[in-house]
């Protein structure tokens, strides 16, 4: 088996990304839109440009490993797994289902899955812990651990991040997925987590910012991060909450909610315009 996506440009197929996470969305009548969409850049350049992986040995140990920390936001990594070859795209349409092996939040059961995830504030813990358990093995591999903005929120993230540069786990990525926008709300309402930047830099982290809707950008973060030596790095990536779709955009509202057929239909011809232009 090839690599699917692998030759198609990595804006094209993060909008492939959301409208499969539309379809899957509205079939399984369940889920979280607002968050999968406003990632899409980040799997798209992950699994399509940056990860050394293998979808025909998912368990391969030399792999680069990911963990979705941000766990509700699964729709958009099965997009992402099926896409690049892990298990047919068919299989989207069992998520949230008894028995699915794609579960409402990533489960490692999954091809491609490298850490059951959902409760947040956990993913960045346990990418330190697989970070040092490569170096023990001397593998050269890394690990990239994408959180949300109001899963900073949570104590055990700086727990993590405070101990990250002490080991000088430089083969660590943390990418934040800076929508601003969470369950019930503005996170500068709820919980304020600014300034992020300078938060992780007192921690002594590499920080890194960019535009979280342009791949090529993140692309090019991470190979930043790769030349750093002694300490880990983490991206801030500047999004949207349910970026491609006018009506997700912005608001908290839909951060969970139910795609029904006709909002389908209304969103998908958004991505499909999208994609034209």
């Amino acid at each position: 088996m090839g690599d699917p996506g692998r030759d198609e440009p990595l804006a094209e197929l993060a909008d492939d990304l959301r409208r499969m996470v539309v379809e899957t969305l509205c079939h399984a009548q369940a889920g979280h839109p607002g968050g999968s969409l406003s990632a899409a850049e980040i799997l798209a350049a992950l699994f399509f440009s940056v990860m050394r992986i293998d979808p025909r040995h998912p368990d391969w140990e030399a792999r680069d490993r990911f963990i979705l920390s941000k766990g509700h936001a699964a729709p958009v990594y099965y997009a992402a797994l099926a896409r690049r070859g892990f298990f047919p795209e068919e299989m989207l349409q069992t998520y949230d289902e008894l028995d699915s092996l794609l579960q409402g939040h990533p489960d490692m059961r999954c091809p491609g899955v490298d850490m059951t995830s959902g409760s947040l504030g956990q993913g960045l813990s346990v990418g330190l812990g697989m970070a040092l358990g490569l170096r023990l093995k001397a593998i050269d591999a890394r690990v990239f651990v994408v959180l949300g903005d109001g899963e900073l929120q949570e104590g055990q993230v700086w727990e993590a991040a405070m101990a990250a540069p002490k080991f000088g786990l430089d083969s660590l990525v943390a990418i934040i997925d800076d929508n601003q926008i969470q369950l019930m709300g503005d996170t500068a309402t709820i919980m304020p987590v600014e300034p992020i930047a300078e938060k992780w830099l007192a921690f002594n982290w590499n920080v890194l910012e960019v535009d979280g809707h342009d791949p090529a950008a993140i692309v090019a973060a991470c190979a930043a991060a790769q030349a750093v030596r002694g300490r880990p790095t983490v991206i801030l990536a500047h999004t949207v909450k349910g970026k491609g779709v006018s009506f997700m955009e912005n608001t908290h509202k839909w951060h969970s909610a139910l795609v029904t057929e006709d909002l389908k239909e209304k969103a998908l011809t958004e991505l499909c315009v999208r994609e034209v232009r």
